[in-house]
């Protein structure tokens, strides 16, 4: 009760601060879009978060390419000889004309990475050790009939999944877990932090409408916008972007589509948006209290749209276990929804805690839930126990607001 309280005082005051702004504070012209033009000319500019996007969802598809090779897709993840160079490992030329890479941005926030190296080095092995596992585990069982111990394929008849021989997916930990790296991390301990958004002169810079060398924007501005790229980047309406959320890409957008139309969830989806919108707005009239009550809004938000869908698929891979253990060709569902819970539950770790430097559930902490999920044999997933899946269910919801049988919807 006291958590529900003080959120809900939390929100208040964040409520009434932004009514109160054209008596207390600069006026904020906050646009009905997200559109903000100086002298004719839009100011927004995210084109390098778009092209990460686009890199990882090329890295996903050639996941289930069983033709790819463990290099090619390697390179689609570092993205080491860019500017047309001799690998040109995606289908888009512009991205392999492109020096932006996936990598480099994994665990890379300045408030979570910046001093922790050695946590960010793991992390970005874990996605190397994940890539090289589908080539050179899965690929080579691809007509195999998976079971205990043994990678290969379930096939159910609607669908054929293939798993190691723990039952994992390698390309649902890639993508799941890189909503958590990649998207939310970049967004939440990184361009949304005061250590981006005002550092330096930003701050003076913003207020004297300083703009970055050839650019129509100032720094801040364009920081702010580099966070909302990570989630409207590849937006069919970029100024505009909830008319087709969920749809856009297969990451963080999608997922908030998902809690979006979820009856217990509806309205997120707007909330997100809008603060984006009222943030960015708020940096235009140098109103920063403003801007970043709108960054703890967004940063509460994502963290909680991670958790309902790591619940989400812990439940449905409980609900989906087979009455008959030992048929393992019943398994598939199960352990695509497992799967992709692991993923969730990986990118807890870069969630935001209201009001917090800290993320809800730390490295090792995360690492311990996968532990259990995962069993102390050498089987996985094919041992797991409904009562386990509950517990992690539990132990997630504790620390946020909504119950297990509403994320599981």
């Amino acid at each position: 009760m006291n958590k529900v309280f003080l959120s809900l005082i939390f929100t208040t005051i964040l409520l009434a601060s932004c009514s109160d702004d054209s008596d207390n504070g600069p006026s904020i012209d906050n646009p009905e879009t997200y559109s903000f033009e100086r002298n004719g000319q839009s100011t927004v500019s995210f084109t390098g978060q778009t092209t990460r996007i686009q890199m990882a969802e090329e890295l996903i598809s050639a996941m289930m390419d069983f033709s790819t090779s463990e290099a090619l897709q390697l390179e689609m993840y570092r993205n080491e000889t860019a500017d047309g160079g001799d690998a040109n490992p995606y289908s888009d030329p512009a991205l392999n004309a492109d020096n932006k890479n996936i990598k480099s941005k994994v665990a890379a926030s300045r408030d979570f990475f910046f001093t922790n190296t050695s946590t960010s080095s793991i992390i970005k092995a874990d996605f190397e050790e994940w890539i090289s596992g589908q080539v050179n585990k899965v690929f080579p069982n691809e007509n195999t009939v998976a079971a205990p111990g043994i990678a290969g394929q379930i096939a159910d008849g609607s669908s054929t999944r293939f798993v190691n021989s723990k039952g994992l997916e390698y390309n649902q930990l890639v993508a799941k877990s890189l909503i958590g790296a990649l998207m939310a991390d970049q967004m939440l301990n990184n361009y949304l932090g005061t250590a981006v958004l005002d550092e330096a002169d930003n701050r003076a810079s913003n207020d004297s409408e300083l703009l970055e060398d050839g650019t129509n924007y100032t720094t801040m501005e364009h920081k702010w916008d580099e966070a909302y790229g990570y989630l409207y980047g590849t937006s069919a309406d970029k100024t505009n972007p909830n008319a087709s959320i969920g749809s856009d890409d297969s990451f963080l957008n999608k997922y908030i589509g998902r809690a979006e139309n979820d009856n217990d969830f509806a309205g997120i989806a707007n909330e997100i948006f809008e603060a984006f919108k009222l943030g960015r707005a708020a940096i235009v009239a140098g109103d920063y209290t403003i801007r970043d009550q709108q960054a703890q809004i967004i940063r509460e938000k994502i963290s909680e749209v991670i958790a309902i869908r790591a619940v989400h698929y812990l439940q449905a891979g409980k609900n989906a276990l087979p009455d008959d253990r030992d048929n393992t060709a019943l398994y598939g569902s199960a352990f695509h929804g497992l799967s992709e819970g692991y993923g969730f539950i990986y990118s807890l770790q870069f969630t935001r805690q209201l009001g917090t430097d800290l993320p809800y559930f730390t490295h090792n902490e995360v690492n311990a839930m996968l532990e259990k999920l995962m069993g102390d044999g050498d089987n996985g997933l094919w041992d797991v126990e409904p009562t386990t899946l509950d517990e992690l269910s539990e132990e997630i919801v504790a620390k946020f607001q909504f119950t297990i049988d509403q994320a599981a919807n």
